[in-house]
């Protein structure tokens, strides 16, 4: 179940998991896992605690490696009963630390869960130490993999620098996407690969250059090529996702489109003409088929 707002939340005891839970990787998985063997022993739900958008998206203007959609799937996969997911916009971000115990006083927290670099309040004011005066504190350390932790602001790196298998390591599962179809100038189509443009929140944080794919929808599961970028080719500015689906025939204006990010090909870059690029694409999607042994 998927709250809003304190109030609307079931009454009882219960652990709460507290965080930005921004991809739900692996160090996520690492608490949140904790959180739900003690909440299964104390007979009781966890709720997740979390914030619409992250934190850092709000404050820092930074992007999100998953909206509030994706993140509700990656927590009910985990095993999650219960999510409130308050706005963080401004009201919310002037509001002291003693609000947020009040919070979780009224949420009847029996356990309370954050990592080791929770802090909460106006300011930030409020440390993990701060909680004990509602509930018994777990405060987990950061889980690190490769020598550094797993935090969300690693991943986004990551990705902005287009490794994608690198991220998935972190994340425990290949990076996303998903966006609507929306109408593009068709180039894809008079050179022989057709494309879906799609079109994604533009604080989505999305990996540049050219990679394999799986892409699924209404309309099926298939794999592709996928292109993130400015296309400078033509001369463009603004940030595009298209992705040309092997073995489909049709239209999907209209339709939503998941794609998981599952290799690099290469980097996006500018070509002489028209004519090279298309001699590109065609290598990119015979690298593509070979990727997935087709």
């Amino acid at each position: 179940m998927l709250f809003s707002e304190v109030a609307d939340v079931p009454k009882g005891p219960k652990v709460v998991a507290v965080g930005s839970f921004d991809g739900v990787h692996l160090g996520h998985q690492h608490l949140l896992r904790q959180a739900l063997a003690e909440a299964k022993a104390l007979r009781v739900p966890l709720l997740v605690y979390t914030f619409d958008p992250p934190t850092k998206v709000f404050t820092r203007g930074e992007g999100f490696l998953m909206d509030l959609t994706e993140k509700v799937e990656a927590l009910r996969a985990l095993g999650v009963e219960l999510i409130l997911a308050v706005p963080f916009n401004e009201a919310f971000a002037r509001r002291g630390a003693g609000e947020f115990l009040e919070d979780l006083r009224a949420l009847q927290a029996s356990r309370i869960y954050v990592g080791e670099d929770f802090r909460f309040g106006q300011g930030r004011g409020g440390s993990p130490e701060d909680l004990a005066q509602v509930a018994p504190v777990r405060v987990v350390p950061l889980l690190s993999l490769g020598g550094e932790p797993v935090k969300s602001s690693r991943i986004r790196t990551i990705l902005l620098e287009g490794k994608v298998e690198e991220a998935r390591h972190l994340l425990g599962r290949p990076y996303g996407a998903y966006g609507v179809v929306v109408e593009g100038d068709r180039l894809g189509r008079r050179l022989g690969f057709p494309t879906a443009n799609l079109a994604v929140h533009p604080k989505k944080v999305l990996p540049p250059g050219v990679f394999a794919v799986e892409a699924s929808g209404a309309f099926g599961r298939y794999k592709g090529v996928a292109n993130v970028g400015t296309r400078p080719t033509l001369g463009g500015s603004e940030r595009r996702l298209e992705v040309h689906l092997l073995g489909f025939a049709g239209e999907l204006y209209g339709e939503e489109v998941r794609l998981t990010f599952l290799k690099r090909l290469r980097e996006e870059r500018r070509f002489p003409s028209l004519e090279a690029l298309k001699a590109q694409i065609a290598e990119d999607v015979a690298a593509a088929r070979a990727y997935f042994g087709l």
